[in-house]
């Protein structure tokens, strides 16, 4: 691995290794084994995409347009909050979830679902975009900044399917459901944090 790959795989694997929405809704649908391929490659694809929108420049144009972010900061926040309400709804239900009877989801449902919570996430672009963008424009070399860009992506893709895939060890904890309301309840104030940062960063 070169040094610019490496440099992209370690930054981007720091950007995306946190508590966050589509972190959150990959866990979920990992625990309970459902459409657990299909999550991950949208998270990647998704992340692929918009990493190499950054590397081309994408990243210097959006910090460019500020008046793009309050309209995304606001559907996003709405966005958040909704699945907030969600969360909280299934921690507060009488009969929780459990391994053995998960709640059906749509295989399209589950990938509107994903796909929102990237794309209607402002910190996905200043994150993904801007900041994984502005910072490839110290390679000069077209190779040295795919390499950049391909370490970035390899870390998003190695990190989603580790936390899809690697959820299922989790499963004798969430066999209980208590556990199941306590990572709602997580899920809930996660997206409810989240939401309430994008308004008050718009001040």
């Amino acid at each position: 691995m070169s040094a610019a790959a490496l440099a992209g795989f370690l930054l981007g694997l720091s950007l995306i290794v946190a508590i966050g929405a589509q972190n959150a809704f990959v866990l979920r649908q990992g625990l309970v084994r459902r459409h657990v391929l299909a999550l991950c490659l949208v998270c990647s694809l998704s992340d692929a995409v918009l990493i190499a929108a950054g590397v081309a420049g994408l990243g210097a144009f959006i910090t460019a347009q500020a008046w793009l972010i309050r309209p995304i900061s606001l559907a996003g926040a709405g966005f958040l909050y909704v699945y907030a309400a969600l969360a909280l709804r299934r921690a507060v239900q009488s009969e929780a979830l459990t391994v053995a009877k998960p709640v059906d989801v749509s295989l399209n449902a589950a990938v509107a679902t994903c796909l929102a919570l990237t794309f209607l996430n402002p910190h996905v672009y200043l994150d993904t975009v801007v900041l994984l963008g502005s910072l490839s424009a110290r390679y000069t070399s077209s190779a040295a900044k795919f390499s950049y860009g391909a370490g970035a992506t390899a870390a998003s893709i190695v990190w989603f399917f580790a936390l899809g895939y690697g959820a299922r060890l989790l499963a004798p904890l969430f066999a209980r459901p208590v556990a199941w309301r306590i990572l709602d309840l997580v899920i809930a104030a996660v997206m409810g944090g989240l939401a309430t940062s994008l308004l008050v960063g718009m001040r």
